[in-house]
């Protein structure tokens, strides 16, 4: 799914597909770079993206809101909808749950209020309920990129595709009239 998000203060192009987690990310945001190289190689999803900003700030909420709208357009109808994993980098341990069933709900505190706010601003984006738990950690970097990966794999078992809709309501459907 490619999308393009402009703003005064962000121009953003983003494209996910089914993959195996090959990437192309260019934020000039070393971190953020990696760490969207993480979410694609760990979810199996492909991810061309390109970003320029002015903050920051700006830079990481704006390119969370994308991933998350071009996730949200490539969930499959029949897929096994939930994902855990928990995963430990060095002295971190961190899970993420999630549930793509189009819910936004966020939970977590990440020991960075940039990247805490990237998991919120992708959940609610993605319409995906997230859990995400510091279990253990005193390394900011570690914390971060274990999120990412645990998410990364969460994702990646939510989006197996399934034989019908993994839900008592069978699928969603709203019309305007």
């Amino acid at each position: 799914m490619k999308l393009e998000r402009k703003t005064r203060e962000t121009r953003i192009e983003i494209d996910v597909t089914r993959g195996t987690g090959v990437s192309a990310i260019s934020t000039n945001l070393a971190f953020l770079d990696h760490m969207m190289t993480t979410l694609a190689r760990y979810s199996g999803r492909d991810i061309t993206l390109k970003a320029e900003g002015d903050l920051k700030h700006h830079m990481i909420e704006d390119v969370a809101i994308v991933a998350g709208l071009a996730l949200r357009e490539i969930i499959p109808l029949e897929c096994a909808r939930y994902g855990e994993r928990t995963i430990p980098m060095d002295d971190a341990l961190v899970q993420s749950v999630v549930d793509i069933g189009g819910r936004f709900y966020y939970e977590g505190k990440l020991p960075s209020a940039l990247y805490d706010h990237w998991m919120r601003s992708f959940a609610e984006n993605s319409r995906t309920t997230l859990h995400v738990r510091v279990l253990r950690g005193d390394d900011r970097h570690h914390i971060v990129e274990a999120a990412f990966k645990s998410l990364g794999l969460a994702l990646r078992d939510a989006l197996v595709e399934n034989e019908g809709v993994f839900s008592t309501k069978g699928s969603v459907e709203t019309r305007s009239s």
